[in-house]
């Protein structure tokens, strides 16, 4: 059964690249901080999604807007004494790939636009009475982004940095393998110094962007011999994220980038061992669509979701490789009314973890 509780984390790890909402790339999960003794594991993970949409009820179709993306992450873990644990964790929490093909009579074709992102998390944990712990650290993260958008617009910024927080608390039952994790990852502002371009000329400018604050709960609990059952609910304030650059902003066009609700999104699933090496787990995912309209930057809205996985464990180390099926939900985008409709996308990926 000891195997068997780290399979919940790594399917998510090992289909990392499925949807989300927002720019979202990681559920910056604090699993790592229950590994038992020295620990270190590498995820990396795929995802190559089929968007397209139209306007005029057809008459312009955009192309697979949306390029395949690779994700990874990795992390180390610690015991500091008897009632505490260190966790290390770089990963990618924000990113987003947008490419509309050329040559077509889509109003956006030709428009590209890439954000990525790279975090440092350092966590410590503190294991108290009653099968309560307290854990807390912070979080290092880096933000870039280049647009160019079809009329001659252009925007590239600087790689900034921030630091933001991270503090949670968990109740555990070892004897049924059960955990309760419940995490808030505060908000991080970055100002972002850049170069906007257009047909008027070249401007250097400033602007802030705030990846949002999140909630995350983590549980897992045996409900039968060698069979746990677990999931997630995580909360992301993605209304307070845009990307607003003044030049783009002052012709009228509104943010390059916003999100007008919050989004929260589900998973559950469940994991089963098979015998001494082997175990496996079945994960539903779920975020439901809000109706608004969306840039057409990010054209989606909500997802379901579907995923198996299998983990391989002898001699401390654990191999898992999954995949996750991701219906997209259909969006409208606010700037040419485009109809994005039936889309889908694969995720694949892998993860190894070492005890030693």
């Amino acid at each position: 059964m000891k195997r068997l509780l780290t399979t919940a984390a790594a399917l998510a790890a090992a289909a990392s690249g499925a949807h989300a909402g927002g720019v979202e790339r990681s559920s910056q999960s604090v699993a790592i901080l229950f590994e038992e003794g020295r620990y270190a594991e590498l995820s990396f993970g795929h995802f190559s999604p089929d968007v397209s949409g139209s306007v005029g009820g057809g008459l312009a179709t955009s192309g697979d807007m949306a390029p395949s993306y690779t994700s990874w992450s990795l992390g180390y873990k610690m015991d500091v004494g008897d009632k505490m644990d260190f966790a290390l964790i770089v990963d990618q929490p924000i990113g987003a790939n947008i490419d509309y093909p050329a040559g077509t009579f889509y109003p956006l074709t030709g428009s590209t636009a890439e954000l990525t992102s790279t975090a440092l998390t350092a966590l410590m944990r503190y294991q108290m009475a009653g099968n309560v712990s307290v854990y807390g650290g912070l979080r290092y993260e880096t933000v870039k982004g280049d647009v160019a958008l079809t009329g001659g617009y252009t925007l590239t910024t600087n790689n900034d940095r921030e630091l933001g927080y991270v503090v949670g608390v968990a109740w555990e039952k070892p004897e049924i393998a059960a955990r309760v994790a419940l995490t808030y990852n505060s908000a991080i502002t970055h100002s972002l110094e850049a170069v906007e371009a257009s047909p008027f000329g070249l401007v250097e400018t400033t602007f802030d962007t705030e990846v949002p604050q999140s909630v995350n709960l983590e549980f897992q609990t045996g409900i039968a011999a060698d069979t746990l059952l677990f999931g997630s609910i995580r909360w992301v304030d993605w209304s307070v994220f845009e990307i607003a650059p003044p030049v783009y902003l002052s012709a009228g066009f509104g943010p390059l980038v916003a999100y007008p609700k919050d989004r929260i999104t589900y998973n559950l699933g469940i994991g089963r061992r098979f015998n001494d090496t082997w175990s496996g787990a079945f994960l539903l995912g779920y975020e439901p669509s809000d109706g608004e309209l969306t840039g057409n930057l990010g054209p989606t809205d909500g997802f379901s979701s579907i995923g198996l996985a299998a983990t391989y464990a002898v001699d401390g180390v654990k191999i898992t490789g999954g995949v996750r099926y991701v219906d997209i939900g259909d969006a409208t985008t606010n700037i040419v009314g485009g109809s994005f409709t039936d889309n889908s996308g694969v995720g694949f990926g892998v993860k190894v973890g070492y005890n030693f």
